[in-house]
């Protein structure tokens, strides 16, 4: 996916303007990025974010040690691409948790917002898509392996 630096940093002007902040008052700066691994994901993905559908997401606490990106914070802010790599919205994030692929509950899969919401279809989508990350980074899915559980809120959609 090719990001648009323009349209995230457009969009974050416009955010940060709509804002009233105090004096010496500033925002972290916020990370920009799509999600999945192909682009048809990060716009099927995408649109659920920006309609206020999903509200959590789940990576694989590998590819941060592997890649060395740093684990999402509660009160970081992210840009949402599309597949093109255009910016969709903004989110807040508002939790974080580490646990074992087998202990992801049920309600953290509704949140997620894709398919029918529930638990056997997260797993079934989840252990492909990190299947193919494990395979990126030469792992092997179990299901213990690490997941990065993170909820946020949507703080700025495109209009």
């Amino acid at each position: 996916m090719t990001i648009e630096p323009a349209s995230a940093d457009a969009l974050w002007a416009v955010y940060r303007a709509s804002l009233t902040l105090a004096a010496g008052e500033s925002l972290p700066e916020p990370e920009v990025w799509g999600f999945g691994d192909n682009p048809a994901l990060a716009d099927e993905l995408g649109q659920l974010v920006a309609a206020g559908i999903k509200t959590a997401t789940a990576g694989l606490f590998w590819e941060h040690e592997d890649t060395g990106l740093p684990l999402p914070q509660v009160g970081g802010y992210s840009i949402i691409l599309d597949g093109q790599g255009k910016a969709l919205c903004i989110i807040q994030t508002t939790e974080v948790h580490i646990l074992p692929y087998q202990q992801v509950p049920a309600e953290f899969a509704y949140d997620e917002g894709e398919g029918d919401r529930s638990l056997a279809y997260w797993r079934e989508a989840h252990w492909a898509y990190f299947g193919r990350r494990c395979a990126v980074i030469g792992r092997t899915p179990s299901m213990d392996m690490p997941v990065v559980c993170e909820r946020f809120r949507l703080v700025y959609p495109v209009v």
